[in-house]
């Protein structure tokens, strides 16, 4: 008998440890094909008979998770830990409990899935004030994203007072960070003057860097600070290359700026057809 063949053997009959061992070689593609859903599947399984590691194998596969979806513009995605993109069911209320033990010795990590967990609802009470609280935790020893939703949950006057002072402190830490959308926000602060002093230039340093990451919303309106000259010398070809990127992500008011200027000849040639 192989050892592959010996693990599984033990991992099927309830040994915890074989299942663990299992589980990461399947996360690894070690002697098996690399499968995340088999993998979580035995974890779980190892985790449910209290194996400390498959539990933290569990998070690990969710943040990779929650990591594609924070970049694809989901900022509020919940980091379950049994995640159908994982090919494993989804289970709140454990979920919840698993990382409020974490959250509670101070992981920054828990502490911010704990804050999205009370933000949506899912696996405890939805309950604006206990994010908020947990996504300080979380920010204050530097997590970006807690970082940027505790700066959200002020602008909005979630769960705390409304307060632009402090939604820009929060969000400026997170942008500092590189996080795109903290980016964005930052700029738009500083194009309206809320909760800082109206600046187009800081305005439009900001969409830069989120438009460089490839966010449309910045992409957009750095497109629209070329071409009006705000924070920027004015230039509607800077301004149609960036309405074009956002186009491209399939934004509506960047498509019809962008035919906009095909049809005047700013900043690309007059095109009747392209516009």
């Amino acid at each position: 008998m192989s050892e592959l063949d010996e693990i599984r053997e033990k991992a099927e009959q309830g040994d915890a440890q074989a299942q663990y061992n299992l589980g990461l070689m399947h996360e690894k593609g070690d002697g098996v094909q690399q499968d995340d859903g088999k993998a979580a599947e035995w974890y779980k399984k190892a985790a449910d008979q209290g194996h400390a590691e498959a539990k933290n194998r569990l998070i690990s596969i969710s943040e990779k998770w929650l990591q594609k979806a924070h970049e694809q513009g989901y900022p509020w995605a919940h980091p379950n830990l049994y995640r159908q993109e994982a090919g494993v069911r989804q289970d709140d209320e454990v979920a919840a409990k698993w990382g409020r033990e974490a959250a509670e010795q101070g992981d920054a990590k828990a502490q911010y899935n704990l804050g999205v967990a009370h933000h949506k609802g899912e696996g405890v009470r939805q309950d604006y004030g206990e994010a908020a609280k947990w996504y300080r935790k979380a920010a204050e020893q530097g997590h970006a994203w807690a970082q940027y939703n505790l700066g959200w949950m002020y602008s909005q006057g979630e769960g705390v007072r409304q307060d632009y002072g402090e939604a820009v402190k929060w969000c400026r830490k997170a942008a500092e960070q590189g996080d795109a959308k903290a980016q964005y926000n930052l700029g738009v602060a500083h194009h309206k003057g809320e909760g800082v002093r109206q600046d187009y230039g800081e305005a439009a340093k900001w969409y830069r860097k989120a438009a460089e990451q490839g966010h449309v919303w910045a992409q957009y309106n750095l497109g629209v600070v070329h071409h009006k000259g705000e924070g920027v010398r004015q230039d509607y070809g800077e301004a149609a290359r960036w309405f074009r990127k956002a186009a491209e992500q399939g934004d509506a008011k960047a498509q019809y700026n962008l035919g906009v200027a095909h049809h005047k000849g700013e900043g690309v040639r007059q095109d009747y057809g392209e516009a």
